[in-house]
């Protein structure tokens, strides 16, 4: 049995490498919950046994299991409800539907817990098929100039940016009520943008050494002008590297993180535990890319090769509580503390082509956020546990820099849950969340600094996982 259950672990690790791990921004970047456990209690998860998703919240939890083996398959989808106003113009993102698998394997034996695990981390998405507001500048400057807007019509955009980690944990009973633990973390990332800048965006970028926006520097960006017959020819540009699947990315890259986590039982109703997550040491995530330049008589397509610099995922630490009020009874509360400013400062681009490089530089000034994270759950039955929480943290994003491609805005979320036990040592457990809508206005917008723009975002995800003991 523990053979077979092996094999079909090492399967479903297989599968999870090539399988969709794009999420949507809840916590920033990060997921509100792993695994529907956690999940359905706000994502409070540091004191308290919730299964092989500790690999991904603290791995010392993964020492509060029973002896012998626990093989977790979860599902989890993200729907996203995307929109963007400016002036009179208005867009919903297409993206609505973001599945992510996930699978873990434990072993309790004597005084260790070790196993393997893949989750999907976090990330960002949205799809403006047919262009967002940024196309809808270039077009307008085109049309403004009598010129036919087909020539960009192409131009949709975009975003989608998944981190996969595949995760070793080891914990280790200290004695009957400390348990400590850590993980080695493989991670992978990768990205999709399609985005267009209008001439107003690109241009300050360009020219304007005190530009809010960001910069554009290299000798293509120096050779131009003089590409286009001058720089007031200049309508607009687009930065193109998707490879169209939800699967994969067109830039990729990998490296490692590690995690450290305590679990305390003080007395027998109360335990207290902890984690630490490391920033990770991604490589550059490289692939292939198009820029396009529209100009009064038409557009110029560049062919090259993209590097997102030093795309990484934040250092954490978290804290928390879990205490058995009964014995059908549970509350657990966690606070976390994500550092998204150490590594969400700007978002950096390198193109390379034979006709020249180009550096881009767009400016993000991510704030750090603290999550506050409270569930209970309460055992209905022998069989059924039922579950609710809530997840709370201010938007990490400025107003001022936020974009509609990367709307990690989302503040507020609200979880259910049900676990059923299945005879003969199998469960099930489910978890819903809704997050109501935020709504943010940058009015020094990346489609028309003439123009404020509004971005909206709420959600309504949910999580399934198939458990079995032996």
């Amino acid at each position: 049995m523990e053979r077979i259950s092996k094999g079909l672990l090492a399967t479903a690790v297989s599968v999870a490498l090539g399988a969709p791990v794009v999420a949507h921004a809840t916590n920033g970047m990060n997921l509100e919950g792993y695994g529907p456990i956690a999940a359905g209690m706000g994502g409070a998860s540091m004191a308290y046994d919730n299964g092989t998703a500790a690999v991904m919240n603290n791995p010392a939890t993964l020492g509060l299991m029973s002896e012998g083996n626990r093989l977790d398959f979860a599902i989890g989808v993200l729907g996203p409800d995307v929109g963007a106003d400016m002036g009179p113009m208005s867009w919903d993102s297409d993206g609505d539907a973001y599945y992510m698998p996930a699978v873990g394997w434990a072993r309790k034996a004597g005084r260790f817990t070790y196993g393997l695990g893949a989750f999907a981390q976090g990330g960002m998405g949205t799809e403006f098929d047919g262009g967002g507001p940024g196309t809808a500048g270039v077009q307008g400057l085109m049309g403004m100039m009598a010129e036919n807007p087909s020539s960009v019509a192409h131009w949709d955009e975009r975003s989608e940016v998944g981190v996969l980690r595949v995760i070793l944990p080891l914990a280790f009973d200290v004695n009957d009520s400390l348990t400590v633990a850590g993980s080695i973390d493989y991670v992978r990332a990768n990205m999709d943008l399609q985005m267009a800048m209008p001439a107003s965006v690109m241009g300050d970028m360009m020219m304007n050494p005190n530009s809010t926006v960001g910069s554009i520097t290299g000798s293509l960006a120096t050779a131009l002008p003089t590409m286009i017959g001058g720089a007031a020819n200049l309508r607009g540009g687009y930065f193109d590297f998707s490879d169209g699947s939800d699967y994969t990315g067109e830039t990729d890259g990998d490296g490692f993180a590690a995690k450290l986590g305590f679990v305390y039982q003080i007395n027998p109703q109360l335990a207290l535990g902890g984690t630490y997550h490391s920033e990770t040491d991604l490589d550059d995530l490289e692939g292939n890319a198009t820029m396009e330049v529209a100009h009064a008589g038409g557009v110029v397509p560049v062919n090259g090769k993209i590097s997102i610099k030093n795309f990484q995922w934040p250092e954490t630490y978290g804290l928390g509580l879990a205490y058995q009020a009964s014995d059908r009874l549970m509350v657990a509360a966690d606070v976390k503390r994500i550092h998204w400013s150490d590594v969400m400062k700007d978002f950096k681009m390198s193109f390379e082509s034979a006709m020249g490089n180009l550096d881009a530089v767009m400016f993000q000034n991510w704030d750090d956020q603290t999550v506050y994270q409270l569930g209970v759950a309460f055992k209905a039955t022998d069989a059924i546990t039922l579950r609710a929480g809530a997840n709370i943290s201010d938007n990490p994003i400025p107003d001022s820099t936020v974009h509609y491609l990367f709307p990690a805005i989302v503040e507020e979320h609200y979880t259910f849950g049900i676990g059923y036990d299945i005879p003969d040592n199998g469960e099930i457990n489910f978890s819903i969340t809704y997050a109501p809508e935020v709504k943010v206005t940058n009015s020094g917008n990346p489609a028309d600094p003439n123009d404020d723009l509004d971005i909206t975002h709420s959600q309504l995800n949910w999580q399934l996982m198939y458990s079995h003991s032996f």
